[in-house]
């Protein structure tokens, strides 16, 4: 699998598409909700199989923006990571979050926030991140803010 960053608008749109199906088609997510402002300014990723098919993805929010979300200075935030059904269990979940965390150390971050579904909470205690504050609901789903410090 080769993960990069979404240059174009194409491979922007490769990452949305594997977003719809996993929130918006799988945990029903309304669209409305999935797809925000925070998309034409962030930076995607995408994960692609041997065939060049879409199969993961996720987005980073650096500069201004994280700032203005998180209130911590040299803190990015991770989001919207997803893994389709098929590449589940691989390994790829752990390195778009990889990736995402080396792409914000390069941007000049010193730590990483995320908003995890707290049924995947232990993924990401695994991958070094600690919860912070209490269980809240996003688009009817519980979850949790989780930050790790480079």
């Amino acid at each position: 699998m080769e993960i990069r960053i979404a240059r174009t608008e194409d491979e922007v749109a490769l990452a949305k598409q594997v977003r719809h199906e996993v929130f918006v088609v799988e945990q029903q997510i309304p669209a409305a909700l999935e797809y925000d402002e925070l998309d034409a300014t962030s930076t995607h990723l995408v994960a692609l199989d041997r065939d060049g098919r879409p199969v993961g993805a996720a987005r980073l929010i650096s500069g201004e923006e994280a700032l203005a979300l998180t209130g911590v200075k040299g803190r990015v935030l991770l989001g919207r990571l997803a893994v389709l059904r098929p590449a589940r269990g691989t390994g790829l979940g752990a390195a778009l979050v990889g990736a995402v965390e080396r792409a914000g150390r390069e941007l000049g971050a010193t730590e990483c926030e995320l908003h995890a579904q707290v049924q995947a909470m232990g993924f990401y205690e695994r991958l070094g991140y600690t919860a912070e504050g209490p269980v809240y609901d996003d688009a009817g789903i519980p979850h949790r803010t989780m930050v790790k410090v480079f």
